[in-house]
């Protein structure tokens, strides 16, 4: 599994931290930014980059994106079909939103999440699988339904 990491810069040192955790954990890491501080920087525009690349083979690639509030990260990565990113505060969501919902990337709340927590949080996130349980399917279907709907 290839981890694609987008952050803006509230979230830059929070990606950092988890990047150089994950690593030595043994993931294998693509990082489309930030590479450097710029408060000026867009959180879409690095949300944009990451989920085209989870999109591209979202079987092999997971997103951890990234921002403040995670609230724009969650809103602009969840534009891209094939991309199920999940806005995740709590140990409890982390392991629903991959078992329940296949969620491909996971959202970080920089303002809200300390680094030891969010790091805990995306290491649980890691390595709970998807249930694929009938009603679990069903419903990811229809969701997949709805992007062939809307995105055109």
């Amino acid at each position: 599994m290839e981890i694609v990491f987008a952050a803006d810069h509230r979230g830059l040192a929070m990606k950092e931290a988890l990047k150089a955790a994950l690593a030595a954990d043994g993931y294998a890491l693509r990082d489309v930014g930030a590479h450097s501080l710029d408060l000026d920087d867009d959180y879409v525009d690095f949300s944009a980059a990451a989920s085209a690349e989870v999109a591209q083979d979202p079987a092999v690639r997971r997103g951890i994106f990234i921002c403040g509030s995670g609230i724009g990260m969650d809103m602009a990565a969840n534009k891209h079909r094939g991309v199920r990113a999940a806005l995740v505060a709590d140990l409890a969501t982390a392991v629903q939103s991959r078992e329940h919902g296949d969620a491909n990337v996971l959202v970080l709340a920089a303002d809200a999440l300390d680094t030891d927590r969010a790091l805990e949080i995306a290491r649980v996130w890691l390595q709970t699988p998807f249930s694929a349980e009938e009603r679990h399917a069903r419903r990811l279907k229809k969701i997949a339904e709805i992007e062939e709907q809307n995105f055109k």
